[in-house]
């Protein structure tokens, strides 16, 4: 039986990053949204183009992953790492609160990181 600290960052995780990424994505699915990634959904299914399962599905994990930074920046979950050079770090004081940002942002983690597809909605801005 896992201890109940493992117990609270499960039901933490399932809350704050699964959940919240459903949710997000739920709200994307409304009507009035007009956040970029409702009008790319929309115009995917307006025009009945194939491919929008692999749009969404994109969108999802970037949904769930940013979910889950944002509630490390926000010391919700209170995360270290230990990089291979044996340096531990507390990701909420060491990440400044930009954990998301650093991942979203169109020079961020997912355009140098990333080899599967993403959709850069800051790309315009």
């Amino acid at each position: 039986m896992p201890s109940p600290e493992i117990e609270e960052f499960a039901r933490l995780l399932i809350q704050k990053v699964r959940d919240a990424a459903i949710q997000n994505c739920d709200m994307e699915l409304h009507p009035d949204s007009q956040s970029p990634v409702a009008r790319r959904w929309r115009d995917f299914l307006e025009v009945g183009k194939r491919g929008i399962g692999q749009v969404m599905v994109a969108d999802c994990v970037d949904k769930a992953m940013s979910a889950f930074l944002r509630a490390i920046d926000q010391e919700v979950l209170r995360i270290s790492f230990t990089a291979s050079n044996g340096k531990t770090v507390d990701l909420s004081k060491e990440g400044l609160g930009e954990l998301c940002g650093w991942y979203n942002g169109s020079e961020g983690w997912r355009t140098m990181y990333a080899k599967e597809r993403f959709v850069d909605d800051c790309a315009n801005l």
